[in-house]
């Protein structure tokens, strides 16, 4: 039982948003670092300890449910007897975490393991029990990150740095967060620090996301190998980097490669659905939509992830069903907002959709302006800014973003083609063909809507 647990602990802190993200220290972090004992303290009164829910559907038959269930069981119980059993509490809390990310159910999962965190942080155990504090706030700044709450995320890592020093933990949530910040330089020392310590899955996966980000694609590439060959066969956090490794590929035009790497996903862990998902990904790239939808229904009936539906809604899109798409995108908003208020920070994706589905810029960008106001140094939120006010015809507003984008020499090709746009609208037409060229050149499988413009200038 101790092993199980111990994988899910494993499991949880490898790729928190492979949203993988100079520590600033603003007014606003200290201040928030400063209110971390007082947000606890109403945890400890009156605590109710948050019940596991049930799984339903395909994921209910994997094997590990029932040592799940039976986990969840005896912590809830040893905290029962023992309100002091620290580390049934924070085990308690990991385990959230991770059905969370097995179940997506985002908008239950994270607030448990938040109270369930706070509950700890509100007793600040020292003396032998320092290590729980230690790992109840890093366990916290995981849960933040999830929920896109970045600057919260920066100031309960900064706390638990102060407890300790040396574990790889805190350095992965620094990373995560100084990556999601826009603080690129200062991401590469946390990553340098945390490999230092510890290189493995959690570690490997960090530095091939920077590597990604500063132009180094095919270095990406390689440290997501050593992240996968770190993991244990059958792991969700194997799974899931293995499924960022066939992303990879796909986003860089190798679809037979990201095709082995999904189906090992499959083979190895049964009914994972973002492995389904990869694959309906591949089969949209090659433009045969009815497989396409047929597996991303597959992977909607494992689990409700957003993402799914709105590949979902793209091809519907692409096949011209205009009522479908507008029916798939009211339940997103709907799907989004409830993320929203469960305390998952969801303004970028809202963006998005209001964007490429909803078909409405304005709306878009008041979602993408709000994202922006926290992170302006962000590359993907600066990718949106520029990418909203060129389909708004606001070229000049939209080259500004776009050079805050490329400020790493990051080579994703949608945001070369979209840059290589921006770039022939301003007047700068040799450099934008070029961007253009290298964008097709990287990915010439890529068909949107965007691209197919690019094509027809090339």
């Amino acid at each position: 039982m101790q092993i199980i647990i111990k994988k899910y602990l494993l499991a949880l802190l490898v790729l928190m948003t492979v949203s993988f993200t100079n520590c600033q220290e603003s007014s606003t972090t200290t201040a928030n670092a400063s209110n971390l004992t007082k947000e606890a303290n109403t945890a400890v009164s009156d605590f109710e300890i948050p019940q596991l829910l049930k799984r339903e559907g395909a994921i209910a038959e994997l094997s590990e449910w029932d040592y799940v269930q039976k986990t969840a069981k005896e912590l809830q119980d040893k905290m029962k007897k023992n309100p002091a059993d620290h580390k049934s509490s924070i085990y308690l809390a990991l385990l959230y975490m991770q059905e969370a990310r097995i179940t997506g159910e985002h908008p239950y999962y994270y607030p448990a393991a938040l109270e369930i965190l706070d509950y700890v942080i509100a007793q600040k155990p020292s003396g032998k029990q320092k290590q729980m504090y230690f790992q109840a706030l890093v366990s916290k700044a995981s849960v933040y990150l999830s929920q896109h709450e970045f600057e919260k995320a920066m100031a309960v890592s900064k706390e638990a740095l102060l407890v300790e020093d040396h574990d790889a933990q805190v350095y992965g949530a620094l990373c995560d967060a100084n990556v999601e910040l826009g603080n690129y330089a200062e991401a590469v020392k946390m990553a340098d620090k945390m490999v230092s310590i510890r290189p493995d899955l959690r570690s490997y996966s960090r530095v091939s996301y920077l590597r990604e980000l500063h132009g180094d694609y095919k270095g990406a590439i390689e440290a997501m190998k050593l992240a996968v060959s770190a993991g244990l066969p059958g792991d969700e956090a194997t799974a899931w980097a293995r499924i960022t490794l066939g992303d990879l590929y796909r986003n860089y035009g190798d679809l037979e490669n990201a095709t082995i790497q999904y189906k090992t996903a499959l083979g190895e862990r049964p009914n994972y659905a973002f492995a389904t998902a990869g694959l309906a990904k591949i089969e949209m790239a090659k433009g045969n939509y009815a497989e396409a939808k047929k597996l991303l229904n597959e992977a909607t009936e494992v689990m409700p992830e957003f993402s799914f539906y709105q590949t979902l809604a793209e091809v519907n899109q692409e096949e011209g069903n205009t009522e479908e798409v507008n029916k798939l995108n009211s339940e997103l908003v709907e799907m989004l907002q409830e993320d929203q208020e469960s305390g998952h920070n969801m303004d970028l994706e809202l963006s998005n959709i209001y964007l490429t589905l909803g078909n409405n810029p304005e709306k878009a960008l008041t979602y993408a302006e709000r994202a922006y106001q926290k992170r302006p140094n962000n590359i993907t939120v600066n990718q949106a800014m520029a990418k909203i006010y060129y389909k708004q015809g606001n070229y000049e507003a939209a080259a500004k973003h776009i050079d805050k984008a490329l400020q790493t020499n990051f080579k994703d090709p949608e945001l070369l083609c979209l840059a290589g746009l921006v770039k022939h609208k301003t007047g700068a037409e040799t450099d934008g063909i070029s961007l253009m060229k290298e964008s097709m050149a990287l990915n010439p499988k890529m068909n949107n809507e965007l691209t197919k413009e690019a094509k027809a200038i090339l």
